[in-house]
């Protein structure tokens, strides 16, 4: 090999005219990889496919399903790309995920296993910062996980805060691969001090607002064209509008809702994500377009959204099949040809009915059925029939 600081001479690996060869130039190593971390992604049931698409797009690999879970996938990233989880809409949260072949939490208090803990939370904090971290755990409460805070903290400088503390530390049973194996225990690390369903725009609660994540789905079943004109019926807080803009650009966007408290927590909200100037809020009937003001509410929209209310927040059950038949056909009236219209609602054998009676205006995918927190509404993807 070349001594450090010479240069190889030009003819290095020819034969000279001694005939003898000269010895080749040494072969420089590529860099190592980075290296990789295990991702786990959590998502509300029923939303396993869409999440798995956004995974592809956006992170650039392909997710695989967690044994025994039906509510998460995992992705195994470079380490300078983990931020990138956060780009994530359509997911809940996102822990780094390690194993330790261990017989118990105990074991995990050992140098090794502690290091690679620590390693995961610095991780994270890189990603966005903490100041206190808890434990969710069977035992959470155990002297075990007492010394675990203690050393965890001293490691990293964080506060063993056992109730609030922002960066979670979950610990958990593995995943046993066969009867004779112990299947020893993960410990996931969360991505952040909030879970990615928390959003920062959401500065204006309203009640029965829907959640962001199933939003975020709506938006990615429909499609995002920077072309389209986009109308939000029934707009309450402003959840829908809100996710497709951030998710793409739009020609336009309005809302409309006939509850000035819910218009009012709309242009909050849509202040806080940066949104003002996209969108126009309409306070009108949104079930008649005859009584739509002139102006961009009643240009042919290519995209309409709706989360039509249900229970008792802002309507009655004996309510819902008149509002899902009139939003129906307020949506084709108020649509461009070959629009497409998505609704997310808990009325599911009243919008069954209210499809069926509307096959002339709108074509029905399969409804997507999602879990979240004890009910179970559908996404309704309809195009346009005519």
């Amino acid at each position: 090999m070349p001594q450090q600081g010479r240069r190889p001479h030009a003819s290095a690996g020819r034969a000279g005219s001694s005939g003898r060869r000269r010895p080749a130039p040494a072969r420089v190593a590529s860099p190592p990889s980075p290296r990789r971390t295990r991702v786990e992604l959590t998502f509300l049931g029923g939303l396993g496919d869409v999440l798995a698409d956004e995974v592809r797009e956006v992170l650039a690999v392909d997710p695989r399903p967690v044994p025994g879970r039906d509510d998460a996938l995992v992705v195994d990233l470079p380490g300078d790309r983990l931020a990138q989880v956060r780009r994530l809409r359509t997911a809940v949260a996102a822990f780094v995920v390690l194993h330790h072949d261990v017989p118990r939490p105990k074991s995990l208090l050992s140098g090794e296993h502690l290091q690679r803990i620590v390693d995961a939370a610095y991780a994270s904090l890189r990603v966005a910062g903490s100041s206190t971290f808890r434990f969710e755990a069977a035992g959470a409460d155990s002297a075990v996980f007492a010394r675990l805070g203690d050393e965890l903290a001293r490691a990293t400088g964080l506060k063993h805060d056992a109730t609030d503390g922002e960066l979670v530390v979950k610990v958990r049973r593995g995943a046993r691969r066969d009867e004779r194996t112990d299947p020893g225990w993960d410990v996931l690390v969360r991505v952040g001090p909030r879970p990615l369903s928390a959003r920062s725009w959401r500065v204006a609660d309203f009640p029965g607002a829907a959640n962001a994540t199933i939003a975020a789905a709506m938006v990615r079943l429909a499609g995002v064209r920077d072309e389209d004109r986009v109308l939000n019926l029934m707009c309450g807080s402003g959840t829908l509008l809100v996710e497709r803009l951030l998710a793409g650009g739009a020609a336009g966007a309005v809302g409309i809702d006939l509850d000035e408290h819910a218009l009012a927590a709309s242009r909050e909200n849509l202040e806080a994500a940066g949104l003002t100037r996209q969108v126009t809020l309409v306070r009108a009937d949104a079930l008649d377009p005859s009584v739509w003001p002139t102006g961009p509410a009643t240009e042919p929209a290519d995209l309409v959204l709706a989360d039509p209310p249900w229970g008792t927040l802002h309507g009655s059950h004996a309510d819902a099949r008149a509002v899902h038949a009139g939003l129906l056909r307020a949506a084709h009236a108020a649509s461009a040809p070959g629009a497409r219209l998505v609704v997310l609602t808990h009325e599911v054998k009243v919008m069954e009915a209210a499809v069926r009676e509307a096959a002339a205006l709108w074509r029905a995918h399969p409804p997507v059925r999602v879990y979240a927190k004890g009910h179970h509404p559908r996404i309704w993807l309809l195009d346009r029939a005519g």
